[in-house]
């Protein structure tokens, strides 16, 4: 958890929290790591060593920093397939999500998973979901086994504003409501649905007001910052703890590159780009950190350093790993054998 350094206004009275100096060096070996990983990623899939379905989390990283922070290492997560930064803040290793991508047997989920699958009980990461929308629901369900089981844990659930268009969104939110959930329903808002912005597709351009409608505390956060990030999920985390049933964020991103590899993203314009870009959480945080002191720039470059080698040591054990067995396509998949439709 971050550690807060309590700062006041000259008057007395509480202003903005202030952040010790390994908070910060979290919020930014965790965007740095996701942003490295994420940039070798496409340099491998450009050689074709990643094959299929890739979406990439560049830009939006500070939303990975701040989960790594606001929750404990027992809540829930589960999110949709833009995930390998998410899975990366959630404590998977490097070698094991880049083996995974590279579709070896020493990945996460033995290489039957790849970019879209990523998994990890020791985590709790639940994925890692293709079918869009299709992760509010099982979110739904994970936290109603922790209220089933008596724990004060929490599932955070974790869609694109292109899911917010789903049926199942609204069949969760009534539902939650209705039991009172430990569950908080972040929507991570890029701002395009695969290549259609959110005001060509809903009269509704807030994403938090969807919340409302079922009386659940409901907030826009801003999803370039770690500080905002963090303080979102601490806030909704104390009102879950407490017994007060679901919470909504609506964290407004970016993503700098297209929806996935094979998405140029020719529908916005040169001007928009260049915009966010002022804005890049690892950049901003960066200069923030050597700025206010938190650290010297010999330091940030350490880290940078470190975790360079870190995504190359990844690589090289990806490269290295085997493909896993065809004798083992059917293993780990359930089966329930009495069941009188399943033939010998």
């Amino acid at each position: 958890m971050a550690e807060v350094l309590e700062k006041k206004s000259k008057g007395g009275s509480k202003s903005a929290p202030a952040y010790d100096k390994a908070t910060y060096l979290k919020w930014f070996e965790t965007m740095y790591r996701i942003r490295r990983f994420e940039e070798r990623t496409l340099f491998a899939y450009s050689q074709q060593k990643i094959r299929g379905f890739c979406h990439v989390y560049i830009g939006q990283e500070a939303i990975g920093a701040g989960l790594a922070t606001g929750l404990r290492p027992e809540d829930g997560v589960v999110t949709a397939y833009r995930q390998h930064g998410v899975a990366l803040s959630r404590g998977l290793d490097s070698k094991s999500c880049m083996a995974e991508l590279y579709g070896k047997s020493t990945g996460c989920v033995k290489g039957k998973g790849g970019s879209m699958h990523f998994f990890s009980k020791e985590n709790k990461y639940f994925g890692g979901n293709g079918i869009v929308g299709a992760q509010i629901p099982i979110g739904t369900g994970i936290a109603f086994a922790e209220k089933y089981k008596g724990t004060d844990n929490l599932c955070v659930t974790m869609f694109g504003d292109g899911a917010a268009r789903q049926g199942s969104l609204h069949e969760s939110f009534n539902m939650a409501m209705t039991w009172q959930l430990p569950v908080i329903y972040v929507c991570e808002n890029n701002h395009y649905a695969m290549g259609t912005s959110v005001k060509r597709t809903s009269n509704v351009l807030d994403l938090y007001k969807l919340g409302l409608a079922y009386d659940m505390p409901s907030e826009s956060v801003d999803g370039m910052s770690p500080e905002a990030v963090h303080e979102a999920f601490t806030r909704a985390a104390e009102h879950i703890r407490a017994g007060k049933g679901p919470y909504y964020l609506e964290i407004k991103t970016y993503r700098y590159r297209g929806h996935s590899v094979s998405d140029p993203a020719k529908y916005r314009t040169k001007e928009e780009l260049e915009h966010y870009k002022d804005l890049d959480p690892v950049l901003v945080t960066e200069k923030k950190i050597v700025d206010n002191g938190h650290a010297s720039q010999e330091e940030i470059d350490a880290i940078k350093e470190s975790i360079n080698q870190e995504i190359e040591d990844a690589m090289a054990f990806a490269e290295a790993s085997e493909y896993p067995l065809g004798s083992e396509l059917y293993d780990d998949n359930y089966m329930q054998k009495d069941y009188p439709f399943i033939m010998d």
